[in-house]
């Protein structure tokens, strides 16, 4: 017997039987669609974007604030492709000497040259960067501003008639990254506080639209203020990685340029990336120097700052600092040149060399007793400080490094990181505030950069010369050194003004430094210039100027 069911579910099936099966479609993929590129922009990957950007401040020194002074301050003269200085025609009417008694030099500003916030350049700001730059420790290239003693104008301060005590042939060095001063000279923190976190106006072809330390980025934006021609990019943006992440974001394409402190691992990875990123070594113009000061209480003898340089082996504080990278093609073996300089030679004696052996010669023919615990003398241990800026990683890895050659040898030494405004305030002779140095400390040794751009005759007498006496009291240390020696002074300034050729003042005076045993040139500062295919127009640049000297004329394909 049948269930009663079953008619049903017979029919049921015979349906399903002769129901078609279902018709497969075809769907289609679909792929994420990718974010438009914006050909306006551009990003730079750095090592560091650390504070303070007045590049007349030896503290400030970094790439950042070369490259924002050249986007975004008016200078009267720029190095050209071969370093010689040219006119800067987008600022510059023209710059001549006018007369020779005395010695005037006459400038022409464009009458359309502005400040972003439309005030004029004019006389005022060339008046300011004097003044500040000579009444100020620890500027960068005063010697030369010590040579004007008058600053007159006229046509509404346009023409700016700029007078000197003596001749000065290396007068095209000066005003180079000019201030607002209408805008600084009253301003909280004057002038040590310029710049620091901002700039209040600019007068280039980009803007600062955003200066973020703590993210680690700065904004450029093309300034629609500015008189000239406008740059191809509507921005630039700076951005901090460490080495690792600055690989992957050329590999990835975020980054389209890089301008890093890159180790020798990270090089040799950028070199397997696909398209090929090309690489480059752009110099900076700075020497990493070790500073041996002569007016601390330990180091007054020459022999003693003998002793502490022959105790330290150079070519493992040069592999410290660079760790492989393209600074260790750069040693530094002179005083006073830097190594991508014109006319740079070796001067370094062979006799100034790591030898255990001169140390114990020199600190026993100064007095110093080796104990079980160090040297010692009339029961006062050597015991030195070595300082480096707190916002300068390298000098900090090699100031450590100095520590340790130091204690290997029996002189006990520790490492201080004051913040750079501080150290190089204290190596200049002055305080911050009137406060007493970090820790109590005050610094024997010093990991800093030297700067080395501009003028030869310049460098020269600003990095190791004598500021003038004043009221009645003779010479003095107007250097980070503390190096002031009369007897050098005239040699310095017949270089400064012509007088004497430098090459010749450089025959008689390189010796005389390396033999005071005051600076130990480790080498040239610099870093590595990687750049993406889709990006044209980058070049290693101008001689210690860099890239971004033509950053006006970066282009920036879709890639």
């Amino acid at each position: 017997m049948r269930a009663p069911w079953f008619p049903a579910l017979l029919v049921v099936l015979t349906l399903a039987a002769c129901t078609p099966a279902p018709r497969l479609v075809d769907t289609p993929v679909t792929s994420p669609v990718p974010e438009k590129v914006d050909t306006g922009e551009l990003v730079v990957g750095v090592s560091s974007v650390a504070g303070g950007y007045n590049p007349h401040h030896l503290s400030d020194q970094s790439v950042v604030t070369t490259a924002l002074a050249n986007l975004v301050l008016p200078s009267v003269f720029r190095p050209g492709a071969d370093g010689t200085p040219r006119l800067d025609d987008t600022l510059m009417s023209s710059a001549s000497v006018t007369d020779y008694d005395p010695y005037t030099v006459t400038y022409r500003i464009r009458s359309d040259a502005s400040w972003s916030d439309t005030a004029p350049i004019a006389a005022e700001d060339f008046v300011y960067l004097w003044q500040e730059i000579i009444d100020s420790t620890g500027a960068i290239d005063a010697a030369g501003y010590r040579l004007i003693s008058d600053i007159t104008a006229r046509d509404a301060g346009k023409v700016v008639e700029v007078v000197f005590t003596d001749p000065y042939p290396g007068w095209r060095s000066l005003f180079t990254s000019l201030l607002p001063a209408h805008l600084l000279k009253d301003a909280p923190g004057g002038w040590d506080g310029a710049l620091q976190t901002n700039f209040p106006a600019t007068a280039g072809p980009y803007a600062v639209k955003a200066l973020d330390t703590d993210r680690g980025e700065v904004v450029l934006e093309r300034n629609d203020r500015y008189w000239e021609e406008p740059p191809k990019l509507d921005r630039i943006v700076l951005r901090r990685a460490d080495n690792s992440g600055i690989v992957d974001a050329l590999e990835a394409g975020h980054d389209q340029l890089a301008l890093a402190r890159l180790d020798a691992v990270s090089a040799g990875e950028i070199a397997r990336i696909a398209p090929p990123v090309p690489v480059q070594t752009a110099a900076r113009p700075s020497v990493l120097t070790l500073a041996v000061r002569p007016d601390r209480p330990q180091l007054t003898e020459r022999t003693v700052r003998a002793a502490v340089i022959a105790a330290l082996d150079r070519d493992q504080l040069v592999t410290v600092g660079t760790a492989g990278g393209p600074g260790v093609e750069l040693r530094s073996d002179a005083q006073v040149l830097a190594p991508a300089l014109p006319g740079y030679r070796a001067t370094q004696p062979a006799s100034r060399r790591h030898s255990p052996a001169d140390v114990v010669t020199l600190l026993g023919r100064s007095g110093y007793t080796r104990t079980a615990t160090g040297w010692t003398r009339e029961g006062q241990p050597l015991d030195l400080v070595v300082g480096a800026p707190a916002e300068r990683e390298t000098a900090q890895l090699v100031a450590r490094e100095v520590a340790r050659q130091l204690a290997a040898v029996g002189i006990a030494a520790r490492v201080v990181t004051p913040p750079a405004d501080e150290l190089y305030a204290q190596l200049s002779g002055a305080q911050t505030d009137g406060e007493e140095p970090v820790d109590g400390d005050t610094v024997d040794l010093a990991v800093i950069s030297r700067p080395v751009n501009g003028d030869q005759a310049t460098v020269l007498a600003s990095n190791f010369g004598c500021a003038p006496a004043q009221d009645g009291q003779g010479p003095s240390p107007a250097n980070v050194f503390g190096l002031c020696d009369p007897g050098v002074q005239p040699t310095m300034d017949a270089a400064l003004t012509g007088a004497l050729s430098v090459t010749d003042a450089l025959a008689a005076i390189e010796p005389l430094l390396w033999d005071t045993a005051v600076a130990l040139p480790l080498y040239q500062e610099s870093e590595t210039l990687a750049v993406r295919p889709e990006v044209s127009g980058v070049a290693v640049g101008p001689p210690l100027v860099g890239p971004f000297a033509g950053a006006a004329s970066w282009q920036r394909a879709a890639g």
